[in-house]
């Protein structure tokens, strides 16, 4: 059985929880050991939604030990068909949640296929630079996708809110709690983004490169910058809960 998210889909308030993406075990320790509600295994140097090796996220699995809810990308299928294979891959880890992108021109019986490959546990992965048709999240809710997330396709220094204003990103996260799915916002964010970002209602915000030393995603994590970014969300919670 997988372990609960850290928050309820259908919530709206409260402050968002922090993912941060992670390349081997010992990364997933440490971030986990530092706070990170949500450690995702992903490979920086393949690109947005690179995939891990499979026994690569098994151990990482492993090494956090129930420390923190994870996560893996099963990357960026190139059809429908190759949807459902990648994601069951992937769930086979043993990791709480699998992630992978999602095209606009999948079936409804390619993405309801792929997210019977990790019932309960699959996260759709949108790109700002191809902003959602306005009924996918009512269709990935209908396929049992458990949530939904916007990430930047392109890393090439430009962020979410360089793409997107507040007003869409707000009306994502917004559809996605009409339709009982997790909603999340990454795209290379640095950290004086999360404040202007946790008041758009998205259950999780994801950080790599941010936090990583020198701002370079494929560079190590910066434990100071991961600490700086778990006590800023803190501290929106504590306003919040104030």
């Amino acid at each position: 059985m997988s372990t609960p998210l850290p928050f309820d889909p259908a919530s709206a308030g409260a402050a968002p929880r922090l993912l941060v993406s992670v390349r081997d075990a010992e990364e997933a320790l440490a971030v986990a050991l530092a706070g990170a509600d949500l450690v995702d295994a992903k490979d920086p140097e393949r690109g947005a939604l690179g995939a891990l090796p499979v026994a690569t996220v098994r151990s990482l699995v492993v090494r956090v030990g129930g420390r923190a809810v994870t996560s893996a990308v099963a990357g960026e299928p190139a059809n429908g068909a190759d949807l459902s294979p990648c994601v069951a891959a992937m769930a086979a880890t043993g990791v709480d949640y699998v992630k992978v992108a999602v095209r606009a021109g999948f079936s409804d019986a390619a993405l309801a296929e792929a997210a019977a490959a990790a019932p309960g546990r699959l996260i759709a992965v949108l790109f700002a630079e191809h902003p959602p048709a306005p009924d996918l999240v009512a269709r990935l809710r209908g396929a049992g996708f458990v949530g939904a997330m916007i990430d930047t396709a392109t890393k090439d220094g430009r962020r979410l809110p360089d793409l997107l204003s507040a007003a869409p990103l707000a009306a994502f996260t917004q559809a996605c709690r009409d339709h009982g799915l997790v909603s999340g916002l990454a795209g290379s964010l640095a950290l004086t983004d999360i404040e202007p970002l946790a008041a758009l209602g998205a259950h999780y915000l994801g950080f790599r490169g941010g936090l990583c030393r020198g701002s370079d995603r494929t560079h190590g994590l910066d434990p100071a910058r991961v600490a700086e970014a778990v006590e800023t969300l803190r501290s929106c919670t504590r306003r919040n809960a104030a």
